[in-house]
């Protein structure tokens, strides 16, 4: 090494996941890349006068750990007000909005799990009468629906259904009165363009605190699946390091036109340390327990049989626009009609589409859809933390929907796998909790209606690192500890591979390095010099 490093980590148990050196015990880093890999007898030679040396103590290293699928800046106003996340029933739903504080007179939930609601359909006059007038609004767990009080239905100017160029509804009775119950983004947004706001000063604050937190679970990077917000993220990368690559992907809405194709494609590549915009999001369905997932055949209340572009084939026709201008594209897709459609689209692009494009979610897949995966290059992005929502016994509100067959071919991670698909793993926060090692250990074990057989501890942790670099087009500079790729490392105390999957998720982080820097640090150590 002719230039001394910038960081050494030493006495690590390092598991590279390079076919050409798989262990070491040490790494050198130098300009915010890997400079070496070696063994403690290289550190005398790599160490110059402004190198620090971090002593690992025999912690795990692993390349740094992404979140294939994750809001951390959208999230900031998704997850405000009351968390509603530990509500079980509608007598704890009650409980929880009788004692909740108000934000400029509004009363504002998120995290709500359908399963809340019992089987009754979602309706302010569950818990209207416990607001005392006061507009309320309710976030379900899924990020595509909500419940809002008829104050703030009011204040909106909602008084009846609207029509959307989206599949979105304001949900209303027999007589045309508004339930409460807004579903998907377009009739969600009716209301949130009146609600309260956090300021700048605090929205930046708590990205910052965010960001620090998810690198203390040992996360690196997150595929950021919104446009976010580039003025408040921007300003963040210059004043500090970002503790996280974040990797936007803005969205991509029906009703789209060519300028609005064109901006997106022109949006691609902008940045600043840490943090780019690559790629498009669209979204082929929503959600299994709104009734919007898109389904081969119509769930049990006899929902999901539209697709989320009224017209699947503008989808089609957007996604081969941005494939010509060669932008990556990732799809929400949940429902098996979904996945498919996806699927179609881009076999229907031709043999220079493999690895640009992603399917997001799959949470049910019939078995002829699975080796298409690998067929065409298709990433499957999925998050098994969502598997929590759901139930063994089938009583949950997403496995009664779909019905025992559909239920029974739940996030097919391990079947995913064994067809050959790249398997990115990811939390989906704020839906679901982002600490990475409970992404890892639930990959491992699914829950639920997904509790059949998981990953092995080997392919979860590729699931995080060399399968999230694959579905990001970066298996040339990311995903591997190996000389010139980016110094974005993760070491826990445990070891992430063959910790039992309870012990896994309380591992200590000794360290996180993105880009070079430490970002955090638990008890790693300087050795003596």
């Amino acid at each position: 090494m002719t230039v001394s490093p910038d960081l050494i980590l030493t006495g690590a148990e390092v598991r590279t996941l390079d076919p050409a050196r798989p262990h070491a015990t040490a790494v050198a880093v130098r300009d915010g890349v890997i400079a070496a890999v070696g063994d403690e007898r290289d550190v005398r030679d790599w160490r110059g006068p402004g190198t620090e040396v971090v002593a690992l103590d025999g912690a795990h290293l692993v390349p740094g750990l992404v979140d294939a699928h994750s809001h951390p800046v959208w999230g900031l106003d998704m997850a405000t007000g009351a968390d509603l996340s530990g509500v079980r029933d509608l007598a704890g739903l009650r409980a929880a909005l009788a004692g909740a504080e108000r934000t400029e007179g509004w009363l504002i939930g998120f995290g709500l799990d359908h399963n809340a609601f019992e089987g009754r359909p979602v309706d302010r006059a569950l818990v209207e009468d416990l607001l005392g007038g006061a507009p309320a609004f309710l976030r379900l767990y899924d990020g595509h629906s909500a419940l809002a009080s008829g104050a703030a239905l009011a204040a909106a100017g909602v008084t009846g259904p609207r029509p959307f160029a989206q599949r979105s509804e304001v949900v209303c009775d027999p007589s045309g009165r508004p339930t409460g119950h807004l579903v998907e983004h377009a009739a969600m947004q009716l209301v949130e363009r009146v609600m309260p706001r956090p300021s700048y000063a605090a929205r930046r604050a708590r990205l910052v605190e965010l960001l620090a937190a998810m690198a203390a679970t040992g996360l690196t990077g997150a595929h950021v699946m919104d446009a976010g917000d580039a003025e408040l993220v921007g300003a963040v990368a210059e004043e500090t390091v970002l503790p996280l690559r974040l990797r936007f992907a803005p969205w991509c809405m029906p009703g789209v036109d060519e300028a609005g194709l064109a901006e997106l494609v022109a949006a691609q590549g902008r940045g600043g340390r840490h943090w780019t915009v690559d790629g498009v999001k669209f979204f082929m369905d929503g959600t299994v327990e709104g009734g919007t997932a898109w389904l081969e055949h119509a769930d049990c209340h006899g929902q999901g049989t539209a697709a989320f572009w009224p017209d699947p084939d503008a989808y089609a026709a957007a996604v081969r626009h941005l494939h010509a201008a060669g932008v990556r594209t990732a799809t929400h897709a949940i429902g098996d009609a979904a996945v498919r459609h996806v699927l179609d689209v881009v076999a229907g692009l031709g043999p220079g589409a493999a690895g640009r494009h992603r399917v997001e979610h799959i949470e049910t897949a019939p078995d002829a859809l699975l080796p298409r995966f690998a067929e065409l290059g298709v990433a499957a992005s999925m998050q098994p933390p969502h598997t929590a929502y759901t139930r063994a016994d089938g009583t949950d509100e997403w496995s009664r929907r779909l019905g025992a067959d559909r239920a029974a071919h739940a996030w097919r991670l391990r079947d995913l796998r064994d067809a050959g698909a790249t398997v990115a793993l990811g939390s989906d926060w704020p839906i679901a909790p982002y600490d990475v090692r409970a992404v890892l250990a639930t990959a491992r074990a699914p829950r639920g209606a997904a509790s059949g057989p998981g990953l092995t501890g080997l392919e979860a942790l590729e699931g995080c690192t060399s399968h999230a670099a694959r579905a990001a087009g970066e298996t040339e500079t990311a995903g591997r500890i190996a000389v010139g790729h980016r110094a974005d490392l993760t070491a826990f105390a445990l070891d992430p591979v063959h910790s039992p999957t309870d012990e896994l998720t309380e591992s200590p982080v000794r360290l996180t390095v993105t880009g070079g820097y430490v970002v955090h640090r638990g008890n790693a150590r300087h050795p003596a010099t």
